[in-house]
């Protein structure tokens, strides 16, 4: 796998080190500490509120259901190994390692872009995701609410809204989100990737434990707020084995929807990824990257669209088969997919102008 040994795993932190960003003409490399030494000191996250300059990213890709999406968040704190928006932390100056998971950045005037964004005479309404690269309900947004200000605004201006979150803080927001769900105004889907929390603990390591995602299944439904589970990624041979167990137990809490994504290696997360094999799983990395290759055609990553998202060769096709026969057999995507209402959005304060006859 890698010819010098994997750095020591850092409790809570799911990168053990900062590796290059392939910005950075210098290699940096975190001071070697006993992992056996409580008194060593633990990275700290840092969170910087800036004033962003625009908030909506617009996408034509085949591969994703929606065209807009909004993060606010940069960096995230959950600490996902295989997080895919990791290398965007190379573009701040930062690594896709430790740094994404403790230099965070918010956009602390979100509302107020969006509001104007909105109020544009030219805004031609379509759904908005919150948490296409970062989780919009990581822990620092218990303390600045970021994304509470962007939903209230979405309300207000009865506009469609999408989340996907690995966080039970989610609940905090039913009181929106249950007010938009009945004019069909918001989804929510939960992010599963298993039900074990020993390896939940290292691969997603401040994320909610997969028992709270799947009660925050049951309370957001509860509530009337249609809702989905997502297991991104299947990671052949590390979580592969728990895609009948997600599926029933998300089922059995009230989702109706289900979906996932094959493990995507992009540029200095595979690294990370093969990092955290070593530290965690050693008997079977080579096993879990000789899969990953094979359903990536022999590479670690395969940015194409209609293939990335699924993988290709047998592997694929049989994971492909066992999350339909799963769905069919726990009733998810049995009936319409999530179509939430664009003919409903209003700028606050504008007169509706009359037909003429």
């Amino acid at each position: 796998m890698n010819d010098r040994p994997p750095p020591a795993t850092i409790k809570g932190r799911g990168a053990a080190d900062n590796p290059r960003e392939r910005f950075e003409a210098f290699t940096r490399e975190r001071e070697v500490v006993d992992p056996a030494d409580e008194a060593a000191p633990l990275p700290r996250t840092v969170i910087t509120l800036q004033q962003a300059r625009s908030i909506i990213s617009r996408n034509e890709s085949p591969d994703v259901p929606f065209s807009q999406s909004i993060n606010p968040y940069q960096g995230c704190e959950h600490g996902c190994i295989y997080c895919y928006a990791r290398p965007t932390h190379a573009y701040l100056g930062h690594s896709p390692g430790l740094d994404f998971e403790t230099k965070l950045f918010g956009k602390k005037n979100a509302a107020e872009l969006l509001r104007t964004e909105l109020s544009r005479p030219d805004y031609r309404c379509a759904l908005i995701a919150l948490g296409a690269n970062t989780d919009p309900y990581q822990p620092v947004e218990r303390e600045h609410r970021i994304t509470r200000d962007i939903l209230e605004v979405l309300a207000e201006f009865r506009h469609p809204v999408g989340i996907v979150t690995k966080s039970s803080l989610v609940e905090r927001d039913i009181d929106i989100l249950s007010d938009m769900a009945k004019e069909n105004l918001a989804h929510v889907f939960v992010s599963v990737t298993s039900l074990d929390g020993e390896l939940a603990r290292s691969l997603e390591p401040r994320a909610t434990a997969p028992y709270r995602r799947i009660e925050t299944l049951r309370r957001l439904g509860d509530a009337g707020i249609p809702c989905g589970v997502l297991m991104a990624p299947v990671i052949p041979f590390i979580n592969d084995k728990d895609i009948e167990g997600v599926l029933e137990a998300a089922a059995t809490a009230g989702a109706s929807m289900a979906g996932y994504v094959m493990l995507r290696l992009p540029l200095e997360v595979k690294t990370l990824f093969r990092d955290w094999l070593e530290r965690h799983v050693p008997m079977r990395a080579r096993h879990v990257m000789s899969s990953i290759h094979d359903v990536r055609e022999g590479r670690d990553n395969d940015p194409e669209f209609g293939s990335r998202m699924r993988g290709k060769g047998e592997l694929a096709a049989l994971i492909a088969q066992r999350f339909a026969i799963a769905c069919k057999r726990f009733s998810l995507n049995s009936g319409e997919r999530f179509v939430l209402d664009v003919t409903k959005f209003r700028v606050p304060g504008e007169a509706k102008q009359l037909g003429l006859f």
